[in-house]
Parts: C-alpha cells; structure tokens; sequence
C-alpha cells in the first residue's frame, strides 16, 4: 500500500495490521529501512525561528518523513537564539543541504512560502509542524485541522485559554493526528518519575513545587533596539502581528524574544510552564482536567518599554483531591524541575536527571498490573509513528490544552492580584467577570473574522 494510501485511512477504517503496537521499524517500511520519497510522509513547516530549526533538525534523520516546504513572513535575518540566524531561506538551505548529503547529489526542491495558507491548500502536504509565536498557533491549527493534516505544534500550545480549547476541540472533530512539543513526555527520567508517583510509591501525594526560570533574558541580542524603526525589507511585520494589536516595528519585539510580550505569549510562566506544569499534571493524573483554585498570586512586572510579562512570580493551584501545585520562580522556594512530596518521600525530576528519597523506592519494579504510562523515547519518531498507526500521541492536543491552561491561570491572578476560584470542566472562573474577561482576546482583523470561521 502506498504511503498516501495508507495515511489517508480514518481511524474509523483501521485494520488489525494498524492495531500493532506504535513503534513501527524503518525497515518495515522499505528494504533496509529506505523508503522512497515518493512514499515518505511530506511535512510542512510553519514558522522558522530557533525551535523550527530545533525541530527540523529532529525530523530530518527519519527517512519516513520529507520535509518539503518551509514557510515563514521572514526571509532570513539574525535575531534568533543567541542573536542567530533564522528565517524561511535558511531553514530551506539546511533542509536542501541535509538531503544533498543523503542523497550523493545536490537537492535544491524545499519549496519556500509566506503564507500559510497556501501551504495548508497543498493536497501533497501530509503534515505540518506550526512553529510560529504563540499567538499565530491557533488560526494554523484549526485551517489545518479542517484540511485533515496530521500536526505538530509547539508549546506553548495556546496564546488563551479559548484559543486552547478551540483547538483541541477542532482536532477532535476532524480526527487528525496531533503531537505538542511538550518533549518532556518523552524523558525517560519524567516517565520513572510519574509513574513512581502515580503508583503511590511516595505515599499520598499531598503537593507538588514547579520551579521555573525568572527574568526576560534577551535571547535574541536585541532588547535593547526598543525604539520604533523602519521594517526590514524581508520581513512582512503586518503579516507577523496577525491577530495582535497593532503597534511600530522595534527589534525586540520580534522572533525569538517574542516571549516577553504578553501580546503574543506569557513569559516564563507558559515557556517553562508548558513544560514542567506538563509534568506535573501527569504526576498528579489530571491530564484532562484542572485545578479549582488558584491563590495566593504574587509578581513583579517587567518595566521594560517593550517587554511585559512576569519577571518574579509565585502561585498555588489546588486540586479537587486537596493536592496543592506551587509554581515559583525563587528557586529559593521552588528548586528548579519538578519536586513530587507524598506522604512517604520526594521525587524530583528534570532534564537528565532525577533523585528519589528515600533512595529504596527507586528500587522498586512497577508491576504488570499497577499504571504505566504512555511510553515514547523520541517526540518527533513518536509523532510520525503517530501518522502511519493513527493511534494518540504521547501528547495529545487535549492534555497541551490542559497543561498550559495552568499556566493562563496563574497569570490570569498575576494580572488581577486576587486569589480565583476555577471551573476545570466548564474552563470558566466562578464569580469573576474580570477573570472570565481574560480566558480570550480580542483579534485584530481580518484575522479574527478567519478564527471565527475555522472555530469548531
């Protein structure tokens, strides 16, 4: 069966062959793990700043995918990680350059696009990968969604809370393959973790501390061009705000350092959040669910002419079952990584590494019968194994709907200094105009007019 064939079944067709378990070997797919490119999965790229080069450069080793388009508003500029070079025309070079090597001869065929939409027009594209700034995640999605491309998007998943559902729920609808970049789902130091905790091997799990980086570092080497300034030929900055206010091009708005901007993402709190919180909610086993409170919001604000969000910050959420989540900056008060507290010892966990106290209980063997969670050593082999199996994802749309939506939350209070009672199955704030106010924002038009149509 060719590939086009065979990505196009619905999940409703699936064979007993497709029942098999998710890993599937290279070689299984052509003689000596080859696969033609006639029969590799097309991947688009929407966005092509650090991550998407990140990103490619993960999906590129796998020979069951192509990666055949880059799209981007941005040429190629510096600006990016450490003030490095990004844009569309160098991610394109490098992808031409990966497959020239692979292939002895050279490869000129990454095709190059602004709009994003004619990339999700294209019937050949199988895939998308959406890298954009947060804000410019949920337009893609949905269009996507409703074309029936598989994806993967970066996290943050969403700029909102409403946002964040409007995706999740159009990915439901359609049945398209879905991965977040939540790449710690797939740590195997995060799996022990998790699964030490959710088999009570601490006890009664009675807090968890997420400890996330403070600051607005200027990862991009240009926080100090503030002043508003001409555009750059190359760079369709109108195209790039999209939904966003309208305000003057300066330097340190834009590409990576976007972050700052509580137009276009939330700070530390949903960068590092995404992540940890992510962990921390698989720990507790609220993967499709949420904290009823969240109290106690402290913050100090950045005073830069630009720059916005959060630059120290602390807030308790609390769960249904009475387990308390702080989140903090301090690492003072919350180490960085995610510490597990039950009633018989501590896990802590981050990138690398992992230390259980007291140390007998990382002895123990998680048996046949007790909980294991969804095991995936790689994101990107996972989300492709994805695609040709069409079975979940070890981070699906929902549970990156679920996790960042901790991190809205928190900056939600941040914003209003009050402590906010929360509804996780309604995702609405209990007695709070103000609150509710803020789950969703305005979009500039035309954009907001294409959300509302796309929105399921």
């Amino acid at each position: 069966m060719k590939r086009r064939t065979f990505i196009s079944n619905t999940a409703g067709a699936v064979t007993s062959a497709l029942a098999l378990p998710t890993l599937i070997p290279a070689s299984a797919l052509g003689k000596n793990g080859f696969v033609n490119p006639s029969d590799r999965i097309n991947l688009a790229f929407i966005g092509a700043g650090n991550q998407a080069e990140n990103d490619v450069k993960g999906f590129l080793p796998d020979k069951r995918v192509q990666i055949t388009t880059i799209c981007d508003v941005n040429k190629k500029s510096t600006g990016y990680w450490d003030g490095r070079v990004g844009g569309r025309e160098y991610l394109m070079e490098l992808v031409n350059d990966f497959y020239s090597k692979e292939n002895n001869k050279p490869y000129k065929s990454t095709r190059g696009y602004l709009d994003f939409r004619e990339v999700i027009d294209r019937k050949d594209i199988d895939a998308v990968a959406v890298l954009t700034p947060d804000h410019w995640h949920s337009i893609p999605v949905l269009m996507a969604a409703r074309a029936g491309k598989a994806m993967y998007c970066q996290k943050p998943l969403s700029l909102t809370i409403s946002e964040g559902r409007a995706m999740s729920n159009a990915v439901k609808k359609y049945g398209v393959v879905f991965q977040t970049g939540s790449q710690q789902r797939s740590g195997p130091e995060f799996l022990r973790a998790c699964e030490l905790v959710r088999n009570g091997r601490i006890g009664k799990l009675e807090k968890v501390v997420c400890g996330l980086p403070n600051g607005t570092p200027d990862f991009g080497k240009t926080g100090h061009l503030t002043a508003p300034t001409a555009v750059p030929k190359d760079f369709d900055y109108q195209t790039w705000l999209g939904p966003a206010p309208e305000v003057p091009y300066c330097p340190a708005r834009t590409h990576v350092n976007f972050r700052w901007n509580l137009d276009y993402s939330g700070g530390m709190v949903t960068d590092w959040g995404a992540h940890h919180l992510d962990i921390a909610q698989w720990g507790i086993g609220t993967d499709h669910t949420g904290p009823v409170e969240i109290k106690n919001p402290k913050a100090k604000w950045s005073n830069d002419p630009v720059w916005n969000t959060a630059v120290e910050f602390y807030f308790e959420c609390i769960y249904e079952n009475g387990v308390k989540l702080i989140v903090g900056s301090d690492a003072a008060v919350a180490p960085r990584g995610i510490t597990f507290h039950g009633s018989e010892g501590t896990i802590w966990v981050s990138r690398g590494s992992y230390k259980v106290t007291p140390e007998k209980i990382d002895r123990t063997v998680i048996g046949d019968q007790e909980i294991h969670l969804y095991k995936s050593e790689n994101h990107y082999r996972n989300f492709i194994d994805c695609v040709v199996s069409r079975q979940p994802t070890a981070a699906p749309a929902e549970v990156g709907h679920r996790s960042v939506t901790l991190a809205h939350l928190g900056n939600i209070a941040l914003l209003l200094n009050q402590d906010l009672k929360w509804n996780p199955e309604k995702e609405e704030f209990v007695g709070n105009f103000a609150a509710n106010q803020l789950r969703s924002r305005i979009m500039r038009e035309p954009w907001g007019e294409l959300y509302r149509k796309y929105k399921v």
